[in-house]
This record gives structure tokens, sequence and C-alpha cells, in this order.
């Protein structure tokens, strides 16, 4: 009987409990608005979630797009221009990106953003027939029509960087002077006045802001240094000294080479993250930042700074997984016909060195990351 009752008892505390569905009892008109709340805020919070799932699942296929990837490759030829010229039209004329015919390539050049100026005038300076090509489309893009000399050259001189060679600039300035005598029919008598006077405003231009160059010439100077050049007639002398008036009162400006910056370079690169570096002189392990980007392995200090301390290029190197007593994950970076590493460095006072590594050791944070590093890589 003492049994049976303890059982009632128990029954009755159950048809009381939460779990027989029995109301909790209620609560105070405070705690009871902070309840509600809470819910409110709760519903709000799972409709913010799913509303995320769904932008996620919209945006998953842009992401993996052939127009994305595509994006990507022009992205990564325009890096390998600024590095190489050759290189990076080869490589977007390899990938469908770009066509090679010298209009194409012409329009590349003094169209897109982001290209090395000095890259520009390597590429356009170049004697192969298919450079020649495009060096004359490129200049005729600019209109230079009813500008004096002076104009057509700032213009001209702005789309990219005279090389150092002195037969570069020469076929430059050549290609320069026909479409100047082309866009303007009777200026001068023939191209090789235009060509002649070009190459004598640039000397003046650096005579006279030059500041090594002690002996500035004046007008009188410019005038008669020119003297029979238009098919042994001389040019007016109110055009040269409109012309020495606005070289002498603004000197050409030289443009700024817009794809040195190297966060153009690290823009969207293969792969970025923390690796531990083994030392090349002194074998200790420091913490760096890796960004992998165009078959280069670039390492800094902090994640925040815009130039790197070393470059390693991957070219000819391989990678492997590395048993190290001292650290686990590691990965290493070796020349497969045991040679030295071509790699560079900074030293503290800024000089760029060459490394002095037989290969390089690497260790991750975990077995995950060392063997994603090396499919990144290979």
């Amino acid at each position: 009987r003492q049994t049976l009752c303890t059982i009632n008892n128990m029954a009755i505390c159950r048809k009381d409990s939460f779990l027989w569905g029995k109301a909790p009892p209620k609560l105070p008109p405070g705690e009871r608005r902070q309840g509600e709340t809470i819910k409110i805020h709760k519903f709000e919070l799972l409709d913010d979630i799913q509303k995320l799932r769904l932008e996620i699942n919209r945006v998953m296929p842009e992401i993996h797009s052939p127009e994305l990837k595509e994006q990507k490759r022009f992205l990564r030829g325009k890096k390998k221009f600024n590095m190489d010229p050759k290189k990076g039209v080869h490589y977007l004329v390899e990938n469908d990106l770009l066509e090679w015919r010298a209009e194409s390539v012409a329009e590349f050049l003094y169209k897109e953003e982001g290209l090395n100026k000095t890259a520009i005038g390597n590429f356009l300076g170049e004697r192969e027939e298919m450079h020649l090509e495009t060096l004359k489309a490129f200049v005729a893009l600019h209109e230079f029509s009813d500008l004096n000399l002076v104009q057509a050259l700032r213009q001209f001189l702005w789309s990219f960087r005279l090389p150092g060679e002195a037969q570069k600039i020469d076929r430059m300035m050549e290609a320069f002077a026909t479409r100047y005598c082309d866009c303007n029919p009777g200026v001068f008598q023939s191209t090789d006045t235009c060509y002649i006077l070009s190459f004598a405003i640039i000397m003046l231009n650096t005579s006279l802001h030059n500041p090594s160059v002690k002996d500035k010439p004046n007008l009188q100077r410019f005038v008669s240094m020119n003297r029979g050049i238009n098919n042994g007639e001389d040019l007016p002398t109110e055009l040269l000294t409109k012309l020495y008036a606005s070289i002498r009162s603004e000197p050409f400006k030289i443009p700024e080479d817009d794809g040195n910056d190297l966060t153009l370079t690290f823009f969207n690169p293969d792969r970025e993250g923390w690796l531990l570096k083994m030392g090349g002189r002194v074998k200790t392990w420091k913490r760096r930042w890796f960004i992998l980007t165009d078959s280069c392995l670039y390492y800094f200090e902090y994640t925040t700074d815009k130039d790197p301390i070393g470059i390693i290029p991957l070219e000819n190197l391989c990678v492997r997984k590395l048993r190290d007593t001292s650290k686990m994950y590691c990965l290493e970076l070796y020349n497969p016909k045991g040679q030295k590493i071509k790699a560079c460095k900074t030293q503290n006072k800024g000089r760029v060195v060459q490394g002095k590594h037989q290969s390089y050791k690497l260790s991750a944070a975990n077995a995950e990351e060392r063997d994603t590093w090396i499919d990144a890589i290979r």
C-alpha cells in the first residue's frame, strides 16, 4: 500500500510538471515583457540567418562563374606584363584574353589601367615586326590635330615612359613625327623637320629643368640651334618662341608607374597566410606573412606592410613535405638540380641582396594548411 501511494504521488508530480503539458507558473509582468523581447530578437535573428543563406546560395554560382575566372586570368596577365611585357602579352594571347593583332595590343597598352608605363615603353620600343606595327597603331590612337608640337609631345610622353636605349627612342620619335604631321598637314615641310624639332624640345626640357645642367640655353640659342631644319629653311621665330616659352614655364611631366605598386601585384593572390620560415644564415624560425601569386612567393613581417622583405621565384623549384624534429607540418622548397635558389631579400638599411638558401624550410599551423600550401605552389 505504501508503494502504491508513492507511485500515485509521483504521478501527481509528473502531471504538475511542464513535460505533461501544464503551463509554467506565471511570471511577473517585467520578466514576461523581457521574455517576449528575447523571442522577437530570436525570430529576427533567425530571419536574418535565412536571408544570409539565400544570399550565399545566390552568389556562389557567380563566385565560380567562368566570367570571374576570366577576370582573374586577365588580372594575372596584367601583373605578368608589369614584370615582363613580352611574357604578359603572350599569357593574355595564349588564354584568349587578347588578340595577337597590332591594333588589339595597342589598344590594350593605351587604354588599360594599372599597366607599368616603363613596361609599355619597353614593349613599344622593340624592333620585331609585330612590335613596330603595335607602335604605329599605338601612336595612331593619339589625336594631335590643332595642337602645337609641345602640347602633342606632352600628351604622347604621358602615355608611357621613354626607354633608355637610343635606338628605341629613335623609333618612337619617328612614329610620333609621322602621326603629328598626318594630323597637322602643312605645319612642317617634312616629317624629318618634326622629328628633329621634337628631339630639340626634349633636350631643351632636360637642359632647363635638370639641376645638374648649369648652362641653361636662352631663347636665342634655341632658335639658333634649329636654323635650317625645315628642308634647309628656318622655322618661324614666332613658333620657336612659343615652344620655348611653353617648356620653360612647365616641364614635361613624367608619368608615375602605377603598375609598380605592389598592391596591384598582391590583389587576389593564389594563397596567403602565416607560416614559420627557417632563416638562411641564422637557423631560427620566424613568423612571416606569405603571399603566393604569379609563381612567386612573397613574405612580409606584418600583414600591413606594403613591400615584402623577401621574394622567392618558384620557377624551376619543387616543393615537398619535410619531417623536422623541431617543428611539425613542414614543407620544403628546393631546386631539384641542387643549385642555390635565386631569391632576394631586403636588409635592415633597405638594400636588396641575393638570398643564400639551398632550400627554404617552412612550417604551417597544421597538416591541412601544409597540404593546401603544397598544392597551391605546385
